[in-house]
């Protein structure tokens, strides 16, 4: 191995939170919605071929890169602004709305939990303040 690969090996992992984990899961599967929605979309005749797919790989790029992102608290408000972009989606074929709407409330469903175990974890794991050994 060379030094930067054992430098990297002998380094710990990041410890992921628990937000950051499932809001990169909603997000990885928002990109294999908006692959089969650019398919669907060419194949309705909804768009011209070259829009439905390079506009849907775009998105699905935007949204692989977030999952990296999500990390960081502006990571996770590029999250919720595409979240209203999926939502958007259904301007070109109304059925898109309620795929939409049910990644929404997933994504929506996972912020929510998710902070509020991390805090309980953070709460749990820190030493009380107040009492004395």
């Amino acid at each position: 191995m060379t030094g930067a690969n054992t430098a990297r090996a002998s380094r710990p992992r990041r410890q992921r939170s628990l937000t950051e984990s499932l809001l990169s899961i909603v997000l990885g599967l928002e990109a294999v919605l908006v692959f089969f929605i650019a398919l669907t979309v060419y194949g309705l005749h909804a768009l011209p071929p070259l829009e439905a797919f390079v506009g849907g790989a775009i998105l699905v790029a935007i949204l692989a890169l977030a999952t990296r992102i999500v990390r960081y608290s502006w990571g996770v408000w590029v999250g919720w602004v595409l979240q209203a972009v999926l939502l958007a989606t259904g301007i070109l074929l109304p059925a898109l709305y309620i795929a939409a709407a049910l990644f929404i409330a997933m994504w929506i469903f996972c912020f929510v939990r998710a902070r509020t175990i991390d805090r309980a974890n953070a709460a749990r794991l820190t030493p009380n303040e107040g009492s004395e050994s």
